[in-house]
């Protein structure tokens, strides 16, 4: 009887990810088995050491005809349960190609990409969003497919929600969650149908050899691509402090993205406000009694020239 070979998971990564809890240290426990089971599977060869996100791990891989490709391994969330789902209905057309996947486990492998080139790395903040603009604009021209979550859920959640929560340090910023919710309930009985990232933003996109830039880690989105501009419009926030123009960086950048995906700005603006509510949602779950300032400050801005 053959024994799969067991790949080495990081320090770094074990300790962070298994302080989310029980369940997540389980799973890290069984990542090296579970990678080595994947490794003899696909017949796979290690090639180089693995890295790690938040809550995955990439271990570079040939394939069993020299192929570069990478083995990821992540547990399953809601969020990244339909990852395979978007992959495939995009067919690598802006994004990562799908190699193989486990269903039981949600274990991708994917085609090789430059990890060390993220589109952070184009210094021209223009060029960059312009980039991030048109991979935004081909990933949302695809119709998500069924079973991938959806926006109109998510923002009736968040409705049901907003009443019962807990007063903010600031009037000013409370006040500015009400009316993000308004702005939802304006909008929540037309989600759209778009497939979105949901995250979509400079350090999940990676330079490519098939394409030159190619967006990586999807959680697919059923909804209206407007939900979809404020990963990328809080890019390098400390480069749009810098400008000593806050709002006139802030409208360029979603001049940019409305204009690349030929959004209406009006809905646009309301179902940005909408991820700058879900955001507040959940850091005020986490305990936090203040908004983040770059959140604060984009909706400000779009709600004084929408």
């Amino acid at each position: 009887m053959t024994t799969s070979p067991l790949i080495a998971v990081p320090d770094a990564f074990a300790a962070a990810y298994g302080a989310n809890g029980a369940a997540e240290r389980a799973w890290v426990a069984e990542l090296p088995r579970l990678g080595g089971h994947f490794l003899e599977r696909w017949a796979l060869r290690p090639d180089g050491a693995a890295a790690h996100g938040m809550a995955s791990l990439v271990l570079p891989v040939l394939r069993a005809d020299g192929t570069p490709a990478v083995l990821k391994l992540q547990q399953l969330r809601e969020e990244t349960a339909h990852a395979a789902t978007g992959l495939r209905a995009w067919s690598g057309d802006g994004i990562v190609r799908l190699l193989e996947y486990d269903e039981d486990s949600g274990t991708q492998l994917l085609e090789r990409l430059d990890a060390t080139r993220t589109l952070s790395s184009v210094a021209d903040d223009h060029e960059a969003m312009t980039i991030l603009a048109d991979l935004m604009a081909r990933l949302t021209a695809v119709r998500a497919p069924e079973g991938v979550r959806r926006l109109s859920d998510i923002a009736t959640a968040m409705l049901d929600q907003t009443p019962a929560v807990p007063p903010l340090r600031d009037p000013a910023e409370q006040r500015l969650v009400r009316t993000c919710a308004a702005a939802v309930a304006e909008l929540v009985a037309e989600p759209g149908d778009r497939l979105l990232h949901w995250d979509l933003h400079y350090d999940n996109v990676l330079a490519g050899q098939r394409q030159p830039w190619l967006a990586i880690d999807p959680e697919p989105l059923a909804g209206d691509p407007g939900f979809e501009l404020l990963p990328a419009m809080d890019n390098r926030w400390d480069e749009v402090v810098a400008s000593g123009d806050v709002e006139r960086a802030v409208l360029r950048r979603f001049d940019v993205l409305t204009e690349a995906l030929d959004l209406d700005r009006r809905r646009a603006t309301g179902w940005t406000l909408g991820r700058v509510l879900q955001n507040a949602l959940w850091d005020i779950e986490d305990g936090r009694t203040a908004l983040e300032p770059a959140q604060v400050a984009i909706a400000t801005t779009l709600l004084r020239h929408r």
